[in-house]
């Protein structure tokens, strides 16, 4: 099973998600080649970058296509301890939103996937970690890389959805329109989506960041 991992927002806008995408690389390729004949894009695909009706045309291809996605949400887990520094913190909530995405999927994958996540937004010292805290997930049985998301087809699908899901959970008066776009997909099992609260962060965080006593 090949994963395609790739993260929107963040500490500083409130919400975060990420999005682990199953699909085939011949098939993340003929979806993105068919998105780009449709809409005669030419650069990167980016969630960002799309309107709502390209939006909703991508969702059908994803569908088409076979693919499933599990999302991760990270909002009230996003607020950090008095003190705290936020670009720890945001790459922390990251970490947590890995562990339990990665988590949710090995059950499917029998732990042997092969798994390449976004290298685009933090440190090489943090992706490091992140990927010796995967492979000790899969024990073994599994590969997990980095890769910049421009390279793989896979990664520009999975920032699609989790970009979606940003919207969807953003307070905005594009909001209803994302949660109609996307209900179909959760209605259909071809995306599940998972809430991580705070208890979850706190398990990854370690006990250095856990919440003073009152």
């Amino acid at each position: 099973m090949h994963l395609y991992c790739d993260e929107s927002g963040g500490v500083g806008r409130g919400v975060m998600t990420l999005a682990a995408v199953s699909i085939d690389p011949v098939a993340a390729n003929e979806l993105l080649h068919d998105f780009r004949a449709a809409t005669g894009l030419r650069t990167e695909l980016k969630g960002s970058r799309i309107d709502l009706d390209e939006r909703a045309f991508f969702l059908e291809l994803y569908r088409k296509s076979g693919a499933k996605a599990i999302i991760g949400l990270a909002i009230t887990a996003l607020t950090p301890r008095p003190g705290a520094d936020r670009g720890d913190h945001d790459q922390k909530v990251y970490e947590a939103l890995i562990d339990d995405v990665i988590g949710a999927w090995l059950p499917e994958t029998g732990g042997c996937a092969q798994i390449v996540m976004d290298d685009g937004r933090y440190d090489q010292f943090t992706m490091s970690r992140v990927r010796s805290t995967v492979a000790d997930m899969l024990g073994g049985f599994g590969t997990v890389r980095t890769e910049m998301s421009h390279h793989l087809a896979g990664l520009q699908i999975a920032d699609v959805i989790a970009n979606s899901f940003y919207n969807r959970a953003l307070v905005s008066e594009r909001q209803p329109r994302f949660i109609s776009l996307l209900q179909p997909h959760l209605d259909e099992k071809n995306m599940r989506m998972r809430i991580l609260d705070k208890c979850k962060v706190q398990d990854c965080l370690g006990p250095e960041y856990d919440e003073p006593q009152s």
